[in-house]
């Protein structure tokens, strides 16, 4: 099974277990895997040469966004108790390196404190605005967009 086939099929299933029903979409699941592509190419968990994190690529201020924002904050206070961890940013850091479940839960977590709709297929320029504005990439990569974008409608689940 190839590692995106993994996300799309038992990850990030698995995440919307934890969160609102209402988080669970086709554009949801498109979108956490355009990123997931742009982010780390769906090979690395652990950013070469940079700090961050999961297939996401979390950095640590986009992780305490997730836990301070009035939101999101009680939604992944349920997902740690869920999953058995603290409430603590260093160990939740470090635990995302391997925790597959708990990153898709906190991309998914950002996403939703962005107040726009999540973009449809034929959406691309939304959905790249979307994605720099909740990720702040320090390296942005605009032409790898297109692709990361279609990729991860491709593996969305059909509406």
């Amino acid at each position: 099974m190839t590692t995106d086939a993994y996300l799309r099929d038992h990850v990030i299933p698995a995440a919307y277990a934890l969160l609102p029903e209402a988080m669970a979409s086709p554009a949801a699941t498109a979108l956490l895997m355009a990123i997931a592509y742009q982010e780390s190419g769906c090979r690395s968990r652990v950013q070469c040469k940079g700090p961050a994190r999961s297939f996401w690529q979390f950095e640590r201020g986009g992780l305490s966004g997730v836990m301070g924002h009035r939101v999101t904050s009680p939604l992944l206070t349920d997902v740690l108790i869920a999953l058995r961890y603290p409430r603590d940013v260093d160990e939740l850091y470090a635990a995302m390196a391997h925790q597959d479940v708990l990153a898709a839960c906190c991309a998914r977590l950002l996403l939703w404190t962005l107040p726009d709709a999540l973009p449809q297929a034929h959406e691309a320029d939304r959905g790249w605005g979307l994605y720099v504005q909740a990720w702040r990439p320090g390296t942005p990569r605009p032409d790898a967009w297109a692709r990361s974008f279609a990729d991860g409608w491709s593996m969305a689940p059909a509406a």
